[in-house]
């Protein structure tokens, strides 16, 4: 088996320091690394991880990586589910993937989700400005629209009270997949609670017990065929729609960080609010994604002996994509601690953004709902930017070495 060209004399395990450093653990490793390669182990397991463009195209040519049994068990069993799109390569991949294309990438579908995620939006507004001392937590209340706003949208018919413990649900997945105890635990008993109401719910629409409109996601996950010709299994049809509903609810953390930058950089809000065009309000987005920490890596599996720049790469390796340390990274960005939303004039700038992966989303594994997610937050940009609040002192800190993180506080206002 090949070996690193200047390997360590140990391949330390970085498992308990990525606990206890979060976001700040690979990027602070690249910066000691004389040639921007980092080499350890994780759960005991040989890991290389890179940085870069050149590095995106790598990791995504499937020549390269495979992404199958590189999700732990623990990450499946609260994030994507067991036996996800995000577990699957070659034609199998590829046909899963097709179905989440023509449904999150289809224009007039988004603009339908965008106009649900409004009126859901102005509802809550309406609600807030009867009780105008009333605290807000943006948080909470966005992840609660945008569950609501995401099953009107998906055909999945939920009550007010159901809306809330699938806004619960999807926040718990997310927020305990990368740690252990109790986070952990909340977001298994999530996913299954969840997995099992849908799951049963595909079976009501396959039965003819409960329709389901004509192209909406609750009827083309429940009729779609996989590579083999089946059905999915109503569990594993559960989980894909659960990937459709659980993401859209996790731009509550972006739009929170899009309320953090409005307060601590003002100076964007009147700009955001008179464009008409709506290019500033993506533009604010796009930036949001970049600057702020969500996703601090991805990973995948070396699927034979590889090299880069010169070094040996053995198959079977963990190999990751560091996101958050590409983000604020000089060699591509001017001033990357600077929150700049005009930065995103130009087709490059957007190559090296990657908060939600990288390459073609319909022959690799990057996010095929990320045109959602981007048009989404501008929208909410878009309305924050336009709301009158009085921000009450609070904890807006944003701890690194929490995975996710969120300013502690949530962002809690009240309308003026």
């Amino acid at each position: 088996m090949p070996t690193l060209k200047h390997p360590p004399t140990v391949w330390t395990d970085g498992t308990l320091s990525l606990l206890t450093h979060g976001y700040a653990w690979l990027p602070d490793h690249m910066r000691a690394s004389p040639d921007g390669m980092v080499r350890t182990r994780l759960l005991g397991r040989r890991t290389v991880a890179l940085r870069g463009p050149e590095a995106v195209d790598f990791f995504y040519d499937e020549q390269h990586v495979q992404r199958r049994a590189a999700l732990p068990d623990p990450v499946l069993d609260t994030l994507f589910g067991q036996g996800a799109v995000h577990t699957l390569d070659g034609r199998a991949h590829r046909v899963r993937k097709a179905m989440f294309l023509g449904l999150l990438q289809d224009e007039k579908g988004i603009e339908a989700l965008r106009d649900h995620v409004l009126l859901r939006w102005r509802e809550a507004v309406g609600r807030w400005g009867d009780a105008p001392e009333e605290t807000v937590v943006l948080f909470d209340e966005t992840a609660r629209i945008l569950a609501l706003a995401v099953c009107d949208w998906t055909g999945v018919a939920l009550t007010a009270e159901d809306g809330e413990q699938l806004a619960r649900d999807c926040v718990a997945m997310v927020d305990g997949f990368a740690t252990a105890g109790p986070r952990h635990l909340r977001a298994r008993h999530a996913r299954k609670r969840q997995e099992q109401a849908l799951a049963q719910l595909v079976v009501r629409v396959r039965e003819l017990q409960e329709t389901a409109p004509d192209g909406c996601a609750l009827e083309v996950v429940a009729r779609h065929r996989d590579a083999d010709g089946t059905l999915l299994d109503p569990r594993l049809a559960a989980v894909e729609l659960l990937n459709i509903i659980r993401p859209t609810v996790a731009i509550a953390w972006f739009a929170t960080f899009a309320a953090h930058a409005l307060h601590r950089w003002p100076q964007h809000r009147g700009p955001v609010r008179g464009d008409v065009s709506g290019h500033l309000a993506t533009g604010f987005a796009h930036e949001v994604r970049r600057f702020y920490p969500f996703a601090p890596f991805v990973g995948g599996i070396a699927v034979r002996d590889l090299e880069w720049h010169g070094e040996s790469v053995p198959e079977g390796t963990l190999l990751l994509l560091d996101l958050y340390g590409q983000h604020h990274d000089a060699q591509w960005w001017d001033h990357p601690y600077r929150f700049d939303p005009h930065r995103f004039g130009t087709g490059e700038s957007l190559r090296h953004l990657v908060p939600q992966g990288g390459g073609d989303p319909a022959e690799g594994h990057r996010c095929p709902g990320e045109d959602i997610t981007v048009t989404l937050l501008a929208a909410l940009v878009t309305e924050l930017a336009g709301l009158d609040i009085g921000v009450p002192d609070q904890d807006l800190t944003i701890p690194l070495s929490r995975i996710p993180t969120l300013p502690r506080s949530g962002f809690r206002f009240h309308l003026s």
